[in-house]
Order: structure tokens, then sequence, then C-alpha cells
């Protein structure tokens, strides 16, 4: 089983608090499972924040990227060894080791100019590396450039996440829109309402129903939750969540449908 699957929505819906609570399922029911990894592409980082993880910005490939950056402008790189090898080296050196599952952070991007080839190296090598895994798991930036660049090709499996708004459901349908323009292709594209009371779930039920899509399914929802939000501002860890947690409950069940 090799899947790669991406959490995507608006930004404040719940991706990365609900890659946290995919993430502690896969590592409580599927102990076959023995290489998992994470990557937090977006540039805020939050990945580490829900998981009681402390990382600096040297530790980010976007800290790597800077250094790499600097060299160039100062042509202060071996001429003897190309530039996409030591792009590769970099991504190696970030993977954090953590108990069952690797984590790579791509952090933010600082200073001016172009970073387009590095980009375009980064994703290629990011997509080889993902290959060396059973699955991955990819918190992708909030919004709909991430999608309208391209990047999302290799995805098995979307998780568009969208809490009980207008502009949460908006963010989905262009999302899915952008997605058919660039001719992104995924096995499976699963809607996920997040803090959704049980009062407002038909709205988005009928919202996934109109869409009349084949590959485009309704996993579930996930309730609102004290202890998780708790967690969040705190700075705690989702990971170690108390298995009797709601949410998590729901999680659970919602989950199995895709691994």
């Amino acid at each position: 089983m090799k899947k790669i699957i991406a959490f995507a929505g608006k930004g404040g819906v719940g991706k990365t608090t609900n890659l946290a609570l995919f993430l502690k399922y896969l590592l409580e029911t599927k102990e076959d499972l023995k290489d998992i990894l994470v990557i937090d592409s977006d540039p805020d980082a939050n990945v580490a924040d829900v998981i009681g993880k402390e990382i600096s910005f040297g530790e980010t490939i976007g800290g790597k990227m800077r250094v790499l950056k600097e060299k160039i402008q100062k042509r202060q790189l071996p001429l003897d060894v190309p530039k996409n090898q030591i792009i590769e080296g970099d991504v190696y050196r970030c993977l954090i080791e953590m108990d069952r599952f690797d984590l790579l952070e791509m952090g933010r991007q600082e200073g001016e100019g172009c970073y387009c080839y590095i980009n375009s190296v980064l994703k290629n090598c990011i997509d080889t590396l993902s290959k060396n895994y059973d699955i991955t798991l990819l918190d992708s930036p909030a919004g709909l450039e991430h999608f309208a660049r391209k990047t999302g090709r290799d995805v098995t499996d979307l998780v568009i996440v969208t809490d009980p708004s207008k502009m949460g459901i908006h963010t989905m349908k262009r999302i899915l829109e952008i997605s058919d323009e660039v001719e992104l292709k995924f096995e499976n594209i699963w809607i996920l309402g997040n803090r959704f009371p049980k009062n407002l779930r038909e709205i988005l039920k009928k919202e996934v129903e109109s869409l009349n899509k084949d590959n485009v399914k309704l996993l579930g929802f996930i309730s609102n939750n004290d202890e998780i939000g708790e967690v969040n501002l705190t700075g705690g860890n989702l990971l170690k969540l108390s298995e009797n947690n709601q949410s998590y409950q729901e999680a659970k069940q919602i989950f199995a449908k895709i691994v």
C-alpha cells in the first residue's frame, strides 16, 4: 500500500489538527506500517506545534534553502557538485526522525529573489523521497495557490477540510474547480466536515451531492471539541489525546474509509 494523502482547505478549518488525528489513528491501528512520512508544506509550519515538537527555522527546508541561495549568489558552491545534489542532500538532512514516523518541515522562504529553480528541484526530490514510505501525509498550504501551481500531481487521496462556514465550502468548491482546470488526477477526493454541529451537517451533505462527481465522497464529520482546542492552545501533543475523546472516536471511524 503506497498512499500520499494531502489535507487541504481554507485557512483555519482544521487541516493540521485532522492530519495529526489521522497520524494518531495510523500509529495506533496500523502496526504493520513501518514507514510513514509527514510533510508540512505550509509556510506557517504548524504540524510540529500540534505534536509538541520544537523546530527551529534552520531545521526546515526553507532555512536550508535560504543558506543555499546566499551561497549561490556569492558563488560559494563547489564547482564539481551539481546544485540539485546539494538540494537533495539538504532535504535528507532536514528529515526529523520521530517515534515510528519521519517529519519534514518545509518552512517559509526568506529574502528576495527567485526561488523557481530551487522549488522545481525540491519538488522532484520530495516526490522521490515519498516513494520510500508506505504512507505520506501532506499538510497543504491554506488557499488555492498550491493547486494552481499543479503541485499535487502525485497525491492519491485529497482530503478537503471545511468548517461550517460559507467561506470554507466556497474554498472546497474552488479547489475542485482548479484541480479540474489544471488536470490534477486523484484516486479519491474526500470532503471532511470539521467542527460541524449535527443540525448543520445536512447542508454539507447536499453540497457534496450537488457536485455530482464520482470520485468526490463525503468522508464524514468531526465535532467541535474542547480538549483538542486546549491542546492546540497550550502547545500540547495531539498524538497523546485521550483514547476516549469523542472527536478522536469520530475521526477513527471515518479515517478507516481511507486506509
